[in-house]
Protein backbone atom coordinates (compact mmCIF):
# COMPACT_ATOMS: atom_id res chain seq x y z
CA UNK A 1 0.00 0.00 0.00
CA UNK A 2 1.52 3.22 -0.74
CA UNK A 3 1.39 6.41 1.41
CA UNK A 4 1.24 9.79 -0.25
CA UNK A 5 2.75 12.92 1.79
CA UNK A 6 2.22 16.37 1.05
CA UNK A 7 5.61 18.55 1.56
CA UNK A 8 4.32 21.95 3.02
CA UNK A 9 6.72 24.26 3.85
CA UNK A 10 7.26 25.26 7.54
CA UNK A 11 5.13 21.93 8.62
CA UNK A 12 7.34 19.14 7.04
CA UNK A 13 5.80 16.13 5.84
CA UNK A 14 2.05 15.04 6.59
CA UNK A 15 -0.15 12.48 5.20
CA UNK A 16 -2.82 13.67 2.60
CA UNK A 17 -6.35 12.66 4.27
CA UNK A 18 -8.28 12.56 1.28
CA UNK A 19 -6.23 11.22 -1.65
CA UNK A 20 -8.97 10.77 -4.55
CA UNK A 21 -8.31 7.61 -6.03
CA UNK A 22 -8.27 7.69 -10.31
CA UNK A 23 -11.63 6.05 -11.77
CA UNK A 24 -11.08 3.39 -14.40
CA UNK A 25 -14.43 2.69 -16.19
CA UNK A 26 -14.66 -0.94 -17.57
CA UNK A 27 -17.28 -1.88 -19.89
CA UNK A 28 -18.70 -5.46 -20.19
CA UNK A 29 -20.63 -8.20 -21.22
CA UNK A 30 -20.79 -10.73 -18.61
CA UNK A 31 -24.35 -11.24 -17.17
CA UNK A 32 -25.42 -14.06 -14.64
CA UNK A 33 -22.37 -15.81 -12.91
CA UNK A 34 -19.94 -14.28 -14.75
CA UNK A 35 -20.75 -10.61 -13.83
CA UNK A 36 -20.82 -11.72 -10.03
CA UNK A 37 -17.00 -12.52 -10.86
CA UNK A 38 -16.36 -9.71 -12.60
CA UNK A 39 -17.82 -7.53 -9.55
CA UNK A 40 -15.49 -9.20 -7.38
CA UNK A 41 -12.24 -9.29 -9.21
CA UNK A 42 -13.23 -5.79 -9.37
CA UNK A 43 -13.46 -5.06 -5.66
CA UNK A 44 -10.78 -7.01 -4.70
CA UNK A 45 -8.45 -5.52 -7.23
CA UNK A 46 -9.67 -1.78 -5.67
CA UNK A 47 -9.33 -3.29 -1.92
CA UNK A 48 -5.10 -4.24 -3.04
CA UNK A 49 -4.22 -0.67 -3.45
CA UNK A 50 -4.87 3.00 -3.15
CA UNK A 51 -4.18 4.68 -6.42
CA UNK A 52 -6.98 3.44 -8.46
CA UNK A 53 -10.99 2.51 -8.66
CA UNK A 54 -11.85 0.00 -11.44
CA UNK A 55 -15.68 1.03 -12.00
CA UNK A 56 -17.16 -1.96 -13.92
CA UNK A 57 -20.67 -0.95 -15.80
CA UNK A 58 -22.68 -4.11 -17.82
CA UNK A 59 -23.48 -2.68 -21.33
CA UNK A 60 -25.84 -5.82 -22.66
CA UNK A 61 -24.80 -8.63 -25.15
CA UNK A 62 -21.13 -8.84 -26.67
CA UNK A 63 -22.69 -7.35 -29.95
CA UNK A 64 -24.76 -4.48 -27.61
CA UNK A 65 -21.35 -3.69 -26.03
CA UNK A 66 -19.23 -3.42 -29.10
CA UNK A 67 -21.55 -1.10 -30.44
CA UNK A 68 -22.16 0.98 -27.36
CA UNK A 69 -18.18 1.05 -27.78
CA UNK A 70 -18.02 2.85 -31.05
CA UNK A 71 -21.00 4.92 -30.48
CA UNK A 72 -19.05 6.35 -27.75
CA UNK A 73 -15.71 6.72 -29.06
CA UNK A 74 -17.45 8.38 -31.89
CA UNK A 75 -19.15 10.97 -29.10
CA UNK A 76 -15.82 11.34 -27.66
CA UNK A 77 -17.22 9.07 -24.26
CA UNK A 78 -15.43 6.43 -24.84
CA UNK A 79 -14.60 3.99 -21.72
CA UNK A 80 -11.60 3.60 -20.38
CA UNK A 81 -11.67 -0.41 -20.99
CA UNK A 82 -13.96 -2.27 -23.18
CA UNK A 83 -14.59 -5.90 -23.36
CA UNK A 84 -14.84 -6.57 -27.01
CA UNK A 85 -15.97 -10.49 -27.93
CA UNK A 86 -13.64 -12.65 -30.33
CA UNK A 87 -15.83 -11.58 -33.29
CA UNK A 88 -15.29 -7.71 -32.87
CA UNK A 89 -10.99 -8.25 -32.90
CA UNK A 90 -11.09 -7.51 -36.41
CA UNK A 91 -13.07 -4.36 -36.15
CA UNK A 92 -10.93 -2.85 -33.06
CA UNK A 93 -7.60 -3.93 -35.18
CA UNK A 94 -8.78 -1.76 -37.60
CA UNK A 95 -9.92 1.34 -35.69
CA UNK A 96 -7.16 3.16 -36.04
CA UNK A 97 -6.17 5.79 -33.58
CA UNK A 98 -8.90 4.16 -31.44
CA UNK A 99 -6.55 2.01 -29.14
CA UNK A 100 -4.26 1.97 -27.46
CA UNK A 101 -1.97 -1.38 -27.41
CA UNK A 102 -2.10 -2.93 -24.49
CA UNK A 103 1.71 -4.45 -24.42
CA UNK A 104 2.54 -0.84 -24.52
CA UNK A 105 0.06 0.13 -21.36
CA UNK A 106 2.00 -2.34 -19.67
CA UNK A 107 5.80 -1.48 -21.00
CA UNK A 108 4.77 2.28 -19.99
CA UNK A 109 3.50 1.09 -16.13
CA UNK A 110 6.60 -0.71 -15.81
CA UNK A 111 5.38 -3.75 -15.86
CA UNK A 112 7.59 -6.67 -17.71
CA UNK A 113 5.04 -8.39 -20.13
CA UNK A 114 6.95 -12.00 -21.31
CA UNK A 115 3.78 -13.49 -23.83
CA UNK A 116 5.90 -16.72 -23.70
CA UNK A 117 4.06 -16.75 -19.91
CA UNK A 118 0.36 -16.60 -21.46
CA UNK A 119 -1.28 -19.84 -23.39
CA UNK A 120 0.04 -19.47 -27.51
CA UNK A 121 -3.39 -20.14 -28.75
CA UNK A 122 -5.13 -17.78 -26.69
CA UNK A 123 -2.33 -14.62 -26.55
CA UNK A 124 -2.11 -15.32 -30.41
CA UNK A 125 -5.54 -14.30 -31.65
CA UNK A 126 -5.56 -10.89 -30.06
CA UNK A 127 -1.77 -10.22 -31.41
CA UNK A 128 -0.59 -8.20 -34.56
CA UNK A 129 1.01 -10.66 -37.03
CA UNK A 130 4.38 -9.20 -35.87
CA UNK A 131 3.45 -10.28 -32.12
CA UNK A 132 2.36 -7.06 -29.98
CA UNK A 133 -0.53 -8.12 -27.85
CA UNK A 134 -3.31 -5.41 -28.56
CA UNK A 135 -5.53 -6.50 -25.88
CA UNK A 136 -5.74 -8.16 -23.00
CA UNK A 137 -7.15 -11.79 -22.95
CA UNK A 138 -9.87 -11.79 -20.10
CA UNK A 139 -11.83 -14.52 -20.82
CA UNK A 140 -10.81 -16.96 -22.83
CA UNK A 141 -13.22 -19.81 -23.51
CA UNK A 142 -13.74 -22.91 -26.14
CA UNK A 143 -17.20 -24.42 -27.34
CA UNK A 144 -17.64 -28.24 -25.14
CA UNK A 145 -20.66 -30.51 -24.66
CA UNK A 146 -22.66 -30.22 -21.69
CA UNK A 147 -25.31 -33.04 -21.08
CA UNK A 148 -28.15 -33.90 -18.56
CA UNK A 149 -27.04 -37.11 -16.74
CA UNK A 150 -30.90 -37.78 -15.18
CA UNK A 151 -32.22 -36.83 -19.10
CA UNK A 152 -30.02 -39.59 -20.12
CA UNK A 153 -30.60 -42.14 -17.88
CA UNK A 154 -34.37 -41.47 -18.19
CA UNK A 155 -33.22 -42.20 -22.13
CA UNK A 156 -31.49 -45.46 -21.44
CA UNK A 157 -28.08 -43.63 -22.58
CA UNK A 158 -25.31 -44.06 -20.60
CA UNK A 159 -24.88 -41.08 -18.29
CA UNK A 160 -20.98 -41.09 -17.80
CA UNK A 161 -20.87 -41.19 -21.21
CA UNK A 162 -21.38 -38.18 -23.85
CA UNK A 163 -21.16 -38.63 -27.50
CA UNK A 164 -17.70 -38.13 -29.46
CA UNK A 165 -19.24 -37.40 -32.69
CA UNK A 166 -22.10 -35.37 -34.14
CA UNK A 167 -23.94 -39.10 -35.41
CA UNK A 168 -23.92 -40.29 -31.97
CA UNK A 169 -25.01 -36.75 -30.90
CA UNK A 170 -27.73 -36.88 -33.17
CA UNK A 171 -28.56 -40.20 -32.27
CA UNK A 172 -28.30 -39.40 -28.32
CA UNK A 173 -30.99 -36.16 -29.20
CA UNK A 174 -33.25 -38.64 -31.02
CA UNK A 175 -33.56 -41.01 -28.46
CA UNK A 176 -34.20 -38.29 -26.03
CA UNK A 177 -37.12 -36.85 -27.89
CA UNK A 178 -38.32 -40.66 -28.68
CA UNK A 179 -38.50 -41.91 -24.78
CA UNK A 180 -40.15 -38.79 -23.18
CA UNK A 181 -37.06 -38.46 -21.37
CA UNK A 182 -37.51 -34.38 -22.55
CA UNK A 183 -39.12 -32.41 -24.62
CA UNK A 184 -36.14 -31.43 -26.68
CA UNK A 185 -33.08 -33.23 -27.78
CA UNK A 186 -30.53 -31.29 -28.69
CA UNK A 187 -30.36 -27.43 -28.37
CA UNK A 188 -26.79 -25.35 -28.98
CA UNK A 189 -25.56 -21.24 -28.61
CA UNK A 190 -24.04 -19.45 -30.94
CA UNK A 191 -24.01 -21.45 -34.66
CA UNK A 192 -21.84 -18.98 -36.22
CA UNK A 193 -18.84 -19.35 -33.62
CA UNK A 194 -19.76 -23.29 -32.89
CA UNK A 195 -21.00 -24.82 -35.58
CA UNK A 196 -19.46 -22.70 -38.22
CA UNK A 197 -16.24 -21.46 -37.23
CA UNK A 198 -15.12 -23.99 -34.60
CA UNK A 199 -16.61 -26.69 -36.77
CA UNK A 200 -14.00 -25.59 -39.37
CA UNK A 201 -11.00 -25.88 -37.23
CA UNK A 202 -11.57 -28.60 -35.06
CA UNK A 203 -12.43 -30.69 -38.47
CA UNK A 204 -9.57 -29.41 -39.59
CA UNK A 205 -11.27 -27.49 -42.90
CA UNK A 206 -11.11 -24.23 -43.88
CA UNK A 207 -13.50 -21.31 -43.07
CA UNK A 208 -12.08 -18.82 -45.59
CA UNK A 209 -9.04 -18.42 -47.85
CA UNK A 210 -5.88 -16.81 -46.60
CA UNK A 211 -5.31 -18.71 -43.83
CA UNK A 212 -9.41 -18.21 -42.72
CA UNK A 213 -8.36 -14.28 -43.36
CA UNK A 214 -5.26 -13.96 -40.80
CA UNK A 215 -3.26 -13.91 -43.81
CA UNK A 216 -4.98 -11.08 -45.90
CA UNK A 217 -8.53 -10.51 -47.12
CA UNK A 218 -10.78 -13.65 -46.43
CA UNK A 219 -13.34 -14.82 -49.20
CA UNK A 220 -15.69 -17.58 -47.30
CA UNK A 221 -15.64 -21.47 -47.76
CA UNK A 222 -18.39 -22.33 -45.85
CA UNK A 223 -20.42 -23.65 -48.58
CA UNK A 224 -18.13 -26.62 -48.97
CA UNK A 225 -19.37 -29.77 -49.00
CA UNK A 226 -19.27 -30.68 -45.12
CA UNK A 227 -20.91 -27.63 -43.68
CA UNK A 228 -23.74 -28.41 -46.22
CA UNK A 229 -23.90 -32.41 -44.73
CA UNK A 230 -23.29 -31.09 -41.54
CA UNK A 231 -26.44 -27.70 -42.02
CA UNK A 232 -28.82 -30.46 -43.79
CA UNK A 233 -28.43 -32.61 -40.39
CA UNK A 234 -29.52 -29.74 -37.71
CA UNK A 235 -32.29 -28.91 -40.07
CA UNK A 236 -33.13 -32.67 -40.63
CA UNK A 237 -33.68 -32.64 -36.57
CA UNK A 238 -35.24 -29.27 -36.02
CA UNK A 239 -37.85 -30.27 -38.39
CA UNK A 240 -38.52 -33.62 -36.19
CA UNK A 241 -38.34 -31.25 -33.60
CA UNK A 242 -35.64 -32.79 -32.16
CA UNK A 243 -33.22 -29.61 -32.04
CA UNK A 244 -34.82 -26.14 -30.74
CA UNK A 245 -33.23 -22.93 -31.57
CA UNK A 246 -33.15 -20.49 -28.71
CA UNK A 247 -31.39 -17.73 -30.84
CA UNK A 248 -28.26 -16.63 -32.42
CA UNK A 249 -26.14 -16.17 -29.33
CA UNK A 250 -26.75 -17.66 -25.70
CA UNK A 251 -30.05 -17.72 -25.57
CA UNK A 252 -30.48 -21.38 -25.87
CA UNK A 253 -28.47 -21.85 -22.63
CA UNK A 254 -31.95 -21.63 -20.96
CA UNK A 255 -33.09 -24.42 -22.65
CA UNK A 256 -30.79 -26.42 -21.29
CA UNK A 257 -30.45 -25.86 -17.58
CA UNK A 258 -34.75 -25.78 -17.65
CA UNK A 259 -34.64 -29.02 -18.05
CA UNK A 260 -36.15 -28.90 -21.82
CA UNK A 261 -33.40 -30.04 -23.42
CA UNK A 262 -30.93 -33.12 -22.64
CA UNK A 263 -27.77 -32.27 -24.79
CA UNK A 264 -25.97 -28.23 -25.28
CA UNK A 265 -23.23 -27.29 -26.81
CA UNK A 266 -22.23 -24.28 -25.39
CA UNK A 267 -19.02 -22.14 -24.31
CA UNK A 268 -16.99 -23.34 -21.52
CA UNK A 269 -17.89 -20.07 -20.33
CA UNK A 270 -21.57 -21.08 -19.76
CA UNK A 271 -20.24 -23.10 -17.14
CA UNK A 272 -21.27 -21.09 -13.97
CA UNK A 273 -24.85 -20.42 -14.91
CA UNK A 274 -24.97 -24.08 -15.44
CA UNK A 275 -23.73 -24.95 -11.99
CA UNK A 276 -26.25 -22.35 -10.47
CA UNK A 277 -28.80 -24.01 -12.06
CA UNK A 278 -28.80 -27.07 -10.26
CA UNK A 279 -28.94 -29.74 -13.09
CA UNK A 280 -27.12 -32.93 -12.94
CA UNK A 281 -24.86 -31.97 -15.54
CA UNK A 282 -21.67 -33.68 -17.21
CA UNK A 283 -19.13 -32.44 -19.54
CA UNK A 284 -17.88 -33.88 -22.92
CA UNK A 285 -15.55 -32.34 -25.69
CA UNK A 286 -17.15 -30.61 -28.91
CA UNK A 287 -18.31 -33.05 -31.25
CA UNK A 288 -16.81 -33.73 -34.24
CA UNK A 289 -17.48 -35.20 -38.19
CA UNK A 290 -16.29 -38.85 -38.25
CA UNK A 291 -16.02 -38.71 -41.77
CA UNK A 292 -13.48 -35.80 -41.86
CA UNK A 293 -9.86 -36.67 -42.44
CA UNK A 294 -8.16 -34.83 -39.41
CA UNK A 295 -10.75 -34.45 -36.90
CA UNK A 296 -10.47 -33.58 -34.29
CA UNK A 297 -7.92 -31.05 -34.65
CA UNK A 298 -7.94 -28.06 -32.38
CA UNK A 299 -10.75 -25.55 -31.18
CA UNK A 300 -10.21 -21.73 -31.66
CA UNK A 301 -11.09 -19.29 -28.67
CA UNK A 302 -13.95 -17.76 -27.69
CA UNK A 303 -14.92 -15.55 -25.58
CA UNK A 304 -13.49 -12.03 -25.24
CA UNK A 305 -10.44 -9.47 -24.37
CA UNK A 306 -10.59 -6.00 -22.67
CA UNK A 307 -9.08 -3.25 -25.55
CA UNK A 308 -7.90 -0.19 -23.64
CA UNK A 309 -9.18 3.09 -25.67
CA UNK A 310 -7.12 5.87 -26.96
CA UNK A 311 -6.54 9.68 -25.76
CA UNK A 312 -6.42 8.58 -21.72
CA UNK A 313 -4.23 10.46 -19.29
CA UNK A 314 -1.00 9.27 -18.19
CA UNK A 315 -2.96 8.40 -14.87
CA UNK A 316 -5.10 6.10 -16.32
CA UNK A 317 -2.82 4.00 -18.59
CA UNK A 318 -1.11 3.73 -15.25
CA UNK A 319 -4.27 2.47 -13.59
CA UNK A 320 -5.03 -0.09 -16.55
CA UNK A 321 -1.22 -1.52 -16.54
CA UNK A 322 -1.76 -2.34 -12.54
CA UNK A 323 -4.97 -3.79 -13.35
CA UNK A 324 -3.85 -5.24 -16.46
CA UNK A 325 -0.96 -6.97 -14.07
CA UNK A 326 -3.44 -8.08 -11.16
CA UNK A 327 -5.50 -9.76 -14.05
CA UNK A 328 -2.43 -11.95 -15.10
CA UNK A 329 -1.54 -13.09 -11.11
CA UNK A 330 -2.22 -16.73 -10.87
CA UNK A 331 -4.39 -16.96 -7.52
CA UNK A 332 -6.81 -14.07 -9.83
CA UNK A 333 -6.31 -16.60 -12.97
CA UNK A 334 -6.94 -19.48 -10.95
CA UNK A 335 -9.94 -18.06 -9.81
CA UNK A 336 -11.67 -16.94 -12.83
CA UNK A 337 -10.86 -20.00 -14.29
CA UNK A 338 -12.45 -22.24 -11.60
CA UNK A 339 -15.53 -19.83 -10.92
CA UNK A 340 -16.30 -19.43 -14.50
CA UNK A 341 -15.03 -21.99 -16.91
CA UNK A 342 -13.04 -19.18 -18.80
CA UNK A 343 -9.65 -20.35 -19.76
CA UNK A 344 -6.53 -19.52 -17.81
CA UNK A 345 -4.88 -16.84 -19.86
CA UNK A 346 -1.35 -17.85 -18.57
CA UNK A 347 0.75 -20.84 -18.21
CA UNK A 348 1.52 -20.40 -14.43
CA UNK A 349 -2.27 -20.42 -13.38
CA UNK A 350 -2.99 -23.41 -15.93
CA UNK A 351 -0.29 -25.33 -13.97
CA UNK A 352 -1.34 -24.32 -10.09
CA UNK A 353 -4.62 -25.48 -11.21
CA UNK A 354 -3.64 -29.03 -12.41
CA UNK A 355 -1.22 -28.97 -9.69
CA UNK A 356 -3.96 -28.12 -6.86
CA UNK A 357 -5.79 -31.04 -7.67
CA UNK A 358 -8.76 -29.43 -9.37
CA UNK A 359 -8.77 -31.42 -12.80
CA UNK A 360 -8.70 -34.51 -10.89
CA UNK A 361 -11.93 -33.82 -8.76
CA UNK A 362 -13.42 -31.68 -12.06
CA UNK A 363 -11.41 -34.05 -15.13
CA UNK A 364 -14.14 -32.50 -17.70
CA UNK A 365 -12.81 -29.19 -16.56
CA UNK A 366 -9.15 -29.60 -18.23
CA UNK A 367 -11.22 -30.36 -21.65
CA UNK A 368 -11.50 -26.86 -23.16
CA UNK A 369 -7.99 -26.35 -22.53
CA UNK A 370 -7.03 -29.61 -24.25
CA UNK A 371 -9.35 -29.00 -26.73
CA UNK A 372 -7.37 -25.74 -27.45
CA UNK A 373 -3.42 -27.28 -26.87
CA UNK A 374 -3.89 -30.96 -28.40
CA UNK A 375 -2.67 -30.21 -31.57
CA UNK A 376 -0.29 -27.69 -33.29
CA UNK A 377 -2.87 -25.29 -35.04
CA UNK A 378 -3.03 -25.37 -39.32
CA UNK A 379 -4.10 -22.74 -41.45
CA UNK A 380 -7.30 -24.04 -40.77
CA UNK A 381 -7.96 -23.79 -37.23
CA UNK A 382 -5.46 -20.77 -36.21
CA UNK A 383 -8.77 -18.58 -35.66
CA UNK A 384 -10.55 -16.63 -37.94
CA UNK A 385 -10.25 -13.12 -38.73
CA UNK A 386 -12.31 -10.84 -40.90
CA UNK A 387 -12.49 -6.92 -41.69
CA UNK A 388 -16.40 -7.11 -40.68
CA UNK A 389 -17.03 -10.46 -38.69
CA UNK A 390 -20.12 -9.53 -36.83
CA UNK A 391 -21.91 -8.93 -39.94
CA UNK A 392 -20.99 -11.78 -41.57
CA UNK A 393 -22.18 -13.44 -38.08
CA UNK A 394 -25.67 -11.94 -38.65
CA UNK A 395 -25.44 -12.63 -42.48
CA UNK A 396 -25.35 -16.44 -41.27
CA UNK A 397 -27.76 -16.31 -39.05
CA UNK A 398 -30.09 -14.98 -41.03
CA UNK A 399 -29.91 -17.61 -44.28
CA UNK A 400 -29.55 -20.40 -40.65
CA UNK A 401 -33.00 -19.10 -39.71
CA UNK A 402 -34.54 -19.38 -43.08
CA UNK A 403 -33.13 -22.74 -43.20
CA UNK A 404 -34.86 -23.46 -39.70
CA UNK A 405 -37.63 -22.84 -40.42
CA UNK A 406 -38.04 -24.91 -43.54
CA UNK A 407 -37.73 -21.90 -46.19
CA UNK A 408 -34.37 -23.54 -47.49
CA UNK A 409 -32.26 -26.02 -47.55
CA UNK A 410 -28.56 -25.89 -46.26
CA UNK A 411 -27.21 -26.23 -49.30
CA UNK A 412 -29.09 -22.83 -49.87
CA UNK A 413 -28.43 -21.84 -47.23
CA UNK A 414 -24.56 -21.74 -46.68
CA UNK A 415 -24.36 -20.56 -51.02
CA UNK A 416 -26.20 -17.59 -49.57
CA UNK A 417 -23.98 -17.08 -46.96
CA UNK A 418 -21.08 -17.48 -48.56
CA UNK A 419 -21.78 -15.02 -51.49
CA UNK A 420 -23.48 -12.16 -49.24
CA UNK A 421 -20.79 -12.77 -47.18
CA UNK A 422 -18.01 -12.08 -49.73
CA UNK A 423 -19.86 -9.25 -51.23
CA UNK A 424 -20.56 -7.78 -47.60
CA UNK A 425 -16.00 -8.52 -47.32
CA UNK A 426 -15.05 -6.61 -50.17
CA UNK A 427 -17.76 -3.59 -49.40
CA UNK A 428 -15.75 -3.37 -45.94
CA UNK A 429 -12.34 -3.34 -47.49
CA UNK A 430 -13.27 -1.16 -50.61
CA UNK A 431 -13.14 -3.64 -53.11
Amino acid sequence: MKTTVLLIAGLGALPLAAQAKTDISWWHAMSGANAEVVAKIAADFNASQSDYEVKPVFKGTYPETLNAGIAAFRAGQAPDIIQVFDVGTGVMMGAQGAIKPVAEVLKEGGYSFDKSQYLAGIVGYYSTPAGEMLSFPYNSSSPVLYYNKDIFQKAGLNPDQPPKTWAETWAAARKIKESGAATCGYTSTWLTWIHTENFAAWNNVSWATNENGLAGTPELKIDSPLFVKHFQELADLAKEGVFVYGGRTSEAKQNFTSGECGILTESSGGLGDIVKSGINYGIGQLPYDETAASAPQNTTPGGASLWVMAGKSDEVYKGVAAFFNYLSQTPVQQYLHEQSGYLPVTIAAYEATKASGFYEKNPAREVPILQMSGKAPTENSKGVRAPNLPQLRDIQNEEYEKMLSGQQDAATALKNAATRGNAAIKDAVGG
